[in-house]
């Protein structure tokens, strides 16, 4: 009995004041065969990520555009307008976004929407690169959607590792994670569904097809590997 008693005074910690006074939450302690807490990211390696992560989303676009397809969130948006209008869809995509770095900076914090706007930059930067080293003069359709979609996924996901985001959707589905719960994935389809059906007028029946895989290729990368509690590290 003595000992269940000093095992519950560890527990529970009561207030100042008689027996009935309210006592606190639990204190949890965490087991020593737990997982270790996750250490901040350096500067250097938030750099380096954010810029890995601008590379794998414009070579994804590379494809997506060399097959005359959209996708999915803020690249997909970018791309549509790109074959309504005279300018680069690198252009267009730091356009598109400003708003949404407004928002980022409001719902999620000055550091995630500074590492956004340098993400749009490093976007904007690798993309004019892009123009003048590589040239995809033929790319299956099917080959376009599976790896350019998984490989912007890819992207997306390395910028989200490290509080980033490429602004657009992908700010409104980490907030409504972060806030909700809601997983980033599932979200981004539900949007991504409305954007392909505005590029219903604007591409082939083939090329919607092999669109909307692209972006499922996109979200499926978040549904399997951006989920909360997964990553220690931030």
């Amino acid at each position: 009995m003595r000992d269940r008693k000093r095992r519950t005074d560890r527990v529970f910690h009561r207030g100042a004041g008689d027996a009935s006074s309210s006592y606190e939450e639990p204190v949890l302690q965490p087991r020593e065969d737990s997982l270790p807490l996750g250490r901040p990211h350096s500067v250097a390696e938030d750099a380096y990520a954010l810029a890995i992560g601008c590379i794998l989303l414009v070579v994804g676009l590379v494809f997506l555009k060399a097959a005359g397809l959209v996708t999915g969130g803020i690249a997909g948006i970018a791309l549509l307008m790109s074959y309504l209008v005279p300018l680069p869809a690198g252009v267009l995509f730091t356009i598109i976004n400003i708003p949404f770095i407004a928002f980022a900076h409001r719902a999620m914090g000055s550091r995630f929407a500074i590492k956004t706007m340098l993400v749009n930059l490093g976007i904007a930067a690798f993309s004019g690169l892009t123009r003048v080293s590589i040239h995809v003069i033929d790319v299956h359709p099917a080959f376009a959607a599976i790896v350019g979609g998984t490989v912007i996924g890819m992207g997306i996901l390395c910028l989200a590792r490290h509080q980033a985001g490429v602004g657009g959707t992908g700010v409104v589905t980490l907030w409504l994670q972060r806030t909700r719960g809601w997983n980033a994935g599932t979200t981004q389809i539900a949007i991504d569904v409305l954007i392909l059906a505005a590029a219903i007028p604007v591409v082939s029946g083939p090329q919607l097809g092999w669109s909307i895989l692209s972006a499922v290729a996109i979200s499926l990368i978040l549904i399997a590997w951006h989920r909360p509690g997964r990553y220690i590290g931030h």
